[in-house]
Parts: C-alpha cells; sequence; structure tokens
C-alpha cells in the first residue's frame, strides 16, 4: 500500500492502495465517483475515459501511482450543473439511450473540442472512433458535438 495524492475535479485528494491498482477503481471504490464507468477493462471500449493532465485517458488501464500528483477531471467536475456544452447538447439531442458510455463519450469529445473548436465530421469520428456505444447512437453523438462547438 502507497499513499498518493490526486487533485480530482479541482479538489486534492489522498488515498492509501496499492501501486498497481487501476485510476478507474480509485476514482469508483475509493473516493465514491461513480460516473466513470467499467467496460470491457482494457482500454478499447472508452468507458472509462477521463482526463488526467488535461489528456483523454482510460481509467481501467491507467495504474494509479501514474497518476500520482496529476489533475484529474471526471464526468462529475465536467460541471457540476450539467451547464457544459456537451452536457447541454446530449440532452437537447436526446443522445443517451441505456447511457451507460455517455460519460466516456461525453470525456473523449471535451477534448476533441479543446483541441479543435470547430471540428468536421471527420474529425468527430476519427476523435470518437474507440468510443464503443451499444445502443448505436453515433449520429446523434456526432450531432451533439457540432451543436457543443457553437458554444465552446
Amino acid at each position: 500500500m502507497a499513499r498518493y495524492s490526486l487533485t480530482i475535479n479541482g479538489k486534492k485528494q489522498s488515498v492509501n492502495v496499492p501501486d498497481d491498482i487501476p485510476l478507474l477503481w480509485v476514482l469508483r471504490d475509493e473516493l465514491g465517483l461513480t460516473g466513470t464507468k467499467f467496460g470491457c477493462g482494457r482500454g478499447l471500449c472508452g468507458s472509462c475515459t477521463i482526463h488526467l493532465d488535461g489528456e483523454s485517458t482510460r481509467a481501467c488501464m491507467t495504474p494509479v501511482e501514474y497518476a500520482d500528483g496529476s489533475e484529474i477531471t471526471t464526468i462529475e467536475g465536467l460541471s457540476p450543473d450539467l451547464s457544459h456544452p456537451l452536457q447541454k447538447a446530449w440532452l437537447a439531442e436526446e443522445v443517451p439511450q441505456c447511457g451507460y458510455c455517455q460519460s466516456g463519450q461525453i470525456m473523449t469529445a471535451a477534448s476533441l473540442l479543446e483541441q479543435n473548436s470547430n471540428p468536421s465530421d471527420e474529425d468527430i469520428d476519427v476523435a470518437m472512433k474507440m468510443n464503443l456505444c451499444r445502443c448505436g447512437t453515433y449520429q446523434r453523438i456526432r450531432k451533439a458535438i457540432h451543436r457543443a462547438a457553437k458554444e465552446v
């Protein structure tokens, strides 16, 4: 067991956990931030996407020791009142069906819009290709990203 210092959604946190525990389980089990979802456990589906020092990162594959001293943003930290342009667009475009993958989708889209405030359909498809949605809401996701881009 080791003590790690993390800044999560702007709040400094300290956790005492095994070195090799994935960040996903620290967020969910140790800190109660359950918006970040477990999907495949191999970084292939995108459900566990968070921002680690501003970069989209798969929390299921990231050992907590790698995140020590880092700034982490989860879906809960994107905006506390659903006022982020992506969250508003997701609701306006009625993107979610089951909703399971949506936090990862939104966090990946947020990274995209940080890098490209006016993405084309191709830009969106490339950025989002590693985020899977079993409900197949890809067209609505793309539409919501375009809507949010107008507000960013």
